[in-house]
């Protein structure tokens, strides 16, 4: 089993930034890809970025040139850069873990954090 604890999030206004961390914790060597999800209210839960242990990145669409995934392997962390953030960026983020081997579904899901980007 794997453990994510997801930090960083709040309320920041429109154009701001916000960075948000991930530390996972359990059977970290079985990992493979971590990343971000988040779901906004009345919206399905979407991909924000992930993140291969070689260093290879995905971005949803609409984050492209806005977030900045990284990751530590050293530390089991992963963080979200969010830049230019703009009202409906507003959601729970959820951090995820990917088991090697397993494809791209989400095998372990964080608690979520809250970002709310508001005047």
């Amino acid at each position: 089993q794997v453990q994510l604890v997801e930090s960083g999030g709040g309320l920041v206004q429109p154009v701001g930034s916000l960075r948000l961390s991930c530390a996972a914790s359990g059977s970290i060597f079985s990992i493979n890809v971590m990343g971000w999800y988040r779901q906004a209210p009345g919206k399905v839960r979407e991909l924000v970025a992930r993140i291969v242990f070689d260093g290879r990145t995905t971005y949803a669409d609409s984050m492209k040139g806005r977030f900045t995934i990284s990751r530590d392997n050293a530390k089991n962390m992963v963080f979200l850069q969010m830049n230019s953030l703009k009202p409906e960026d507003t959601a729970v983020y959820y951090c995820i873990a990917i088991e090697r081997g397993r494809g791209l579904k989400p095998d372990y899901w964080g608690q979520g954090t809250q970002v709310t980007v508001s005047s």
